[in-house]
């Protein structure tokens, strides 16, 4: 059991039920270290917490400073900051990459759309070609490897997550389309982050490494416990780990080899990692943050309202 002794921060009366699940899931050991969880409603902040320890190794306690790896919801800030360039009108979801990138259409890739790239639909979701760290931090370098990548099925035709490859091919839409041609670590800190006041760091420097909470595996007993609690959760590791050696999902996880995922997750400490413009599942933020950044989005602070009207729209006539 572990107990929650260091709990700071705010919560609205009206939505006090939720600091008492914030509490009980360290009562009853769901969690394990630290956590923070932050909830906008109706553009108020009405939920702000964190405790525990942000490195239990160290003795090292949670505070509101204290920040974190989001993984994929990083994938929902590269989203919005192409619905920036769409909302400006530098480009649109149904434009061809090949228009802002001649060199894409190698291997049958002259039809894939931003919405394809964006919606998981272009058969780039794994990579033939080994990428080495020096090839994830030199955008050039990969943006030769996925001009050259033939798709892993008829782009447009499915849905297969891009788990990481995502990150760079946003960033190679952000470099192509933004008239200043940031990357996208860049494009999001002047257009966004320093505009509203965000501390969320697609790149994060060197000397602000010491505020990032450190990430642990669970013990045999903790995933005993997940799985008597919910035996779904056995589905989803065979789902992880017994798929075919020439499967797409095996090649995914293998490539690139340094980011072991789902094998351990201590590769996400890797300062290196930290450092990279990697917006798949590099973010490092704290929850205020990234709960403020989505309730100015949804104000429509960040693209228009009419942009948002569509979006939601969109969502609606999905069925979403």
């Amino acid at each position: 059991m572990t107990r929650l002794d260091n709990l700071i921060g705010t919560t609205n009366p009206l939505f006090e039920k939720v600091e008492k699940v914030f509490k009980k899931n360290f009562h009853d050991g769901w969690e394990r270290e630290g956590a923070s969880i932050a909830v906008y409603h109706r553009g108020q902040l009405v939920v702000d917490l964190q405790g525990g320890y942000s490195d239990r190794s160290a003795g090292r306690l949670w505070n509101e400073n204290t920040r974190t790896v989001v993984f994929s919801a990083t994938k929902a800030v590269g989203a919005l900051c192409v619905s920036i360039l769409v909302d400006r009108g530098y480009c649109s979801y149904g434009d061809k990459m090949s228009k802002f990138w001649p060199e894409f259409t190698q291997n049958g890739k002259e039809n894939i759309t931003i919405r394809m790239l964006m919606n998981h639909q272009a058969g780039l979701a794994a990579l033939d070609e080994s990428i080495s760290k020096d090839d994830a931090n030199d955008f050039e370098k990969m943006a030769e490897i996925l001009a050259k990548q033939k798709p892993n099925w008829e782009p447009g035709t499915k849905h297969g997550y891009h788990a990481i490859t995502y990150g760079w091919i946003v960033d190679q839409i952000v470099r192509r389309v933004d008239p200043k041609q940031r990357s996208i670590g860049a494009f999001f800190k002047e257009e966004v982050a320093q505009k509203y006041g965000i501390d969320f760091h697609i790149g994060l420097p060197p000397s602000e490494e010491h505020t990032v909470s450190r990430l642990s595996l669970p013990p045999l007993t903790h995933r005993f416990k997940e799985i008597l609690h919910d035996p779904r959760v056995l589905i989803v590791l065979a789902v992880l780990h017994m798929r075919s050696p020439t499967s797409i999902g095996r090649k995914v996880r293998e490539n690139p080899q340094w980011f072991k995922l789902e094998q351990d997750v201590n590769t996400f400490n890797d300062p290196e990692l930290h450092a990279m413009e990697q917006v798949a599942a590099l973010g490092i933020t704290k929850a205020r943050d990234l709960a403020k950044l989505f309730n100015h989005f949804l104000q429509g602070e960040i693209v228009s309202k009419v942009r948002l009207a569509f979006l939601v729209a969109c969502l609606k006539i999905c069925d979403i």
